[in-house]
């Protein structure tokens, strides 16, 4: 497949695949759409200067790190005094509740229970279909602890697949 000349090309080509490799990742569709735009944001930035031979593992190393960004502003961000909100409904509705559920395949639901290393091992490498060494350089990891953390993943799903799925 030949790469994409500008950044619409980008967006076009890989804009499910990143939000879905988000989605995964945070369980939240509303942030991993967040994060997708601050991602591609990024990419327009610095699309010109990048200089590699595959773009999708490059983009998938800005999603990440973008990802980890979010997560640090959302712990920053965090309540000094809880018991204000205390008080508070649930926002959470029944029709968002269900879209949610919609959204996230038994595969997803799967993935879900596993630490997030694992989690983001087995969607670069076996979702992404990015190689051992692409997936490791995202994750910022040396290989052999990559392959560790991979073979754990699908150990504990073949685990869960063999107990039924359900944990509630």
């Amino acid at each position: 497949m030949a790469e994409p000349n500008s950044l619409d090309e980008l967006y076009m080509i890989y804009m499910k695949d990143v939000y879905h490799y988000l989605l995964y990742l945070c369980q939240d569709p509303f942030a991993a759409e967040d994060i997708v735009q601050e991602t591609f944001y990024r990419a327009y930035l610095y699309l010109d200067s990048y200089q590699g031979e595959r773009v999708k593992p490059w983009l998938f190393q800005v999603a990440h790190h973008a990802l980890i960004d979010y997560k640090r502003k959302e712990n920053r961000a965090k309540p000094q005094e809880p018991s204000f909100f205390e008080d508070i409904s649930d926002p959470i509705t029944p029709e968002l509740q269900f879209l949610r559920k919609e959204r996230i395949s038994e595969w997803g639901q799967a993935i879900g229970k596993l630490p997030y290393k694992q989690k983001q091992a087995l969607l670069l490498h076996d979702w992404h279909q990015l190689t051992y060494q692409e997936s490791a350089d995202i994750m910022g990891i040396g290989l052999s602890y990559y392959k560790v953390i991979l073979f754990r993943a699908r150990q504990a799903l073949r685990q869960q697949h063999a107990e039924g799925g359900n944990d509630d």
